[in-house]
């Protein structure tokens, strides 16, 4: 069966926001973000994403991905537009000019699991037309923020029209599905080590817990 990777980036650099606790771990700095993306752009099928609305979004990553050559999908916090150190309106407007797709990552930031129905209205629905009349087309896919999502955030998403929704469960992707895994790149990560999280997930042993996790999160 073929199959896709997909990487995830967070921040770059310094930010220029106060981090949520345990955040800075999911940023890296610029001569490893640039190493890694030399890397991973060589796999054949690989996609490549951004989270959390950063300004190194626009900042650092377009101008290297642009020089390469590579298309990344950024999915946004609503509900973080414009604020500092976050993207704003005329940077989602930058990022669909430059051919980046931009999707959903909810409003706030919070854990799509045990979501009430106001929470979920707010995150799966308005998030996603806020941006959607910012950038002046649909958006119909989505990221789970935190990678934590539950049957019933699932369900919605379906219900809302959601052709794509990606998690943070560190395994190869089947390209197509309308549930994607990305494996996420961590602060103290080097070409070397993100290539060997790969071929790890691709053994029998991780590939069997990887997926029984996933089917734990799907029907909880």
């Amino acid at each position: 069966m073929p199959e896709q990777i997909n990487i995830l980036f967070h921040g770059i650099g310094t930010p220029q926001r106060e981090l949520e606790p345990g955040e800075d771990q999911y940023w890296i700095s610029e001569a490893a973000f640039e190493a890694i993306l030399d890397e991973v752009a060589g796999w054949p099928d690989v996609r490549l994403s951004f989270d959390d609305s950063n300004t190194s979004d626009v900042e650092i990553a377009l101008p290297a991905l642009l020089e390469r050559g590579l298309t990344a999908e950024f999915f946004v916090l609503a509900g973080r537009l414009d604020l500092p150190g976050s993207l704003g309106a005329d940077d989602l407007r930058t990022l669909i000019k430059n051919g980046m797709p931009v999707a959903n990552h909810g409003m706030w930031h919070h854990p799509w699991r045990g979501m009430d129905d106001a929470t979920t209205r707010a995150e799966l629905a308005e998030a996603r037309d806020r941006i959607s009349s910012v950038i002046g087309r649909p958006v119909t896919r989505a990221a789970c923020p935190l990678g934590r999502y539950d049957r019933k955030t699932l369900a919605s998403l379906r219900r809302l029209g959601y052709t794509t929704v990606f998690t943070s469960d560190r395994r190869p992707a089947t390209p197509g599905r309308w549930l994607q895994p990305r494996f996420s790149v961590y602060r103290d990560d080097t070409p070397e080590s993100v290539r060997a999280a790969v071929e790890r997930s691709r053994s029998l042993r991780p590939r069997l817990r990887n997926a029984a996790a996933g089917v734990v999160k799907r029907w909880r």
